[in-house]
């Protein structure tokens, strides 16, 4: 029987190495430490996409459609390939940033990844093929696997055209999109469709499609808007905001098809998995009007020349929107229980940390000078976000056995 609580609990201790790299990013800008920047930048968000949101989302797919199938040998030799590739990303990143070693392990990861989805959509049971929420999670996985073009573009990029390319970046966007846009938040959306059809709501034909077309359309369109800061033509601003307008509406039309099960999901959520709900709801709201706003000539231009808008709107989707779904997915299907206490350190720390570095890009957008001690009080702050994840982490270590 394969352990999911003890897998749940590694994405969480993956987290916690994201976040402590985090804090000692931070903590660069405040004392003198001879490393090179880019590469613990690198191990960072390799760690934290990979290592927490990747295994933490397999870990509950794996769970809810195949937990029963007679399967865990298998997947169990894809999970430790798997876990094998992030602790090789993790050692070697740091001290050579992309090379040799560490694009052999995150190689060897993309095609873990490309197993798992073999594996999972073989071995669905027949009951799940026709539900709405496995819809959801089979084009989620296949936006990861599409993403993967960008990672496989690099290397010929690198070589032929070199960094400086437009292309070097282009490639960087065009994986993260399909990352974040595609794989994650449709598989978060398919998990909470799960959670409706596990509880027996009816979800229409006409609702779910309309849904379905709508969000998908507006993921592929929506790419568009990572390529504006290149300056393209004007169908290239129109085509980014059409699809962040689709996806906004694919939003509302999820949050009306909730509104009709909320009868439902006032008797089976929790008082607390509720406001976690709810927090996931503005945040994610928040995060496509930001998306949308971004179509316009002038704050794509805004949003490309200020990096700390980027990398706000970035943390903004992976520690808000992702982080707190895996959250409440974790409480409600029990692999992780999410003490309160720690979560409100995480979300406050979440908070300050968003406050501080939009308050950067506004500085520097609008020529003011930044308060003394910016960069000591972000850092405080992050290390508020690693006391809250910690939190989480040691309560759950005490609890499960490994």
């Amino acid at each position: 029987m394969i352990k999911s609580k003890r897998n749940a609990l590694m994405s969480l201790a993956f987290f916690l190495l994201a976040a402590a790299l985090g804090v000692f990013l931070r903590f660069l800008y405040v004392f003198d430490i001879s490393v090179d920047y880019r590469y613990i930048v690198h191990a960072h968000s390799h760690i934290a996409l990979l290592g927490w949101v990747y295994i933490g989302l397999t870990t509950l797919l794996y769970k809810l459609y195949l937990g029963k199938c007679n399967v865990d040998k298998r997947y169990r030799i894809i999970f430790w390939f798997t876990q094998f590739t992030l602790l090789g990303m993790l050692f070697c990143f740091p001290f050579q940033g992309y090379a040799l070693f560490s694009i052999t392990f995150s190689t060897l990861f993309l095609f873990a990844s490309y197993w798992f989805t073999w594996f999972f959509i073989k071995n669905i049971p027949e009951k799940f093929k026709n539900a709405k929420s496995y819809k959801c999670i089979k084009i989620a996985l296949w936006y990861m696997v599409i993403s993967s073009i960008g990672p496989w573009a690099l290397g010929a990029i690198m070589s032929t055209l070199g960094t400086d390319s437009i292309w070097y970046r282009l490639a960087i966007y065009f994986y993260l999109h399909f990352q974040y846009n595609g794989w994650m938040i449709l598989a978060l959306f398919g998990l909470l469709i799960f959670i409706l059809e596990h509880q027996e709501v009816r979800i229409s034909n006409r609702d779910f499609s309309n849904f379905s077309r709508t969000i998908n359309l507006g993921i592929i369109l929506s790419f568009f808007l990572s390529v504006l800061w290149t300056r393209p033509a004007s169908i290239y601003y129109i085509l980014g905001g059409v699809g962040g307008l689709l996806q906004f509406i694919a939003f509302l039309i999820f949050i009306r098809l909730l509104i009709k099960s909320r009868t439902v999901l006032n008797n089976i959520f929790s008082g607390f998995q509720k406001k976690l709900l709810k927090t996931i709801g503005i945040l994610i709201l928040i995060k496509f009007l930001l998306q949308l706003i971004s179509a316009f000539p002038y704050f794509a231009n805004l949003a490309t020349t200020i990096v700390d808008f980027t990398i706000g709107y970035l943390h903004w989707t992976f520690l808000g929107v992702v982080s707190i779904s895996l959250f409440l997915f974790f409480e409600y299907f029990k692999l992780i229980k999410i003490p309160k206490k720690g979560y409100y350190i995480y979300l406050l720390g979440f908070a300050l940390t968003e406050v501080l570095i939009f308050y950067k890009g506004a500085v520097i957008w609008l020529d003011f000078t930044f308060f003394e001690h910016y960069f000591i009080t972000l850092s405080i702050a992050s290390v508020v976000v690693l006391i809250g994840v910690s939190s989480l982490f040691i309560t759950n270590l005490r609890s499960i056995k490994i």
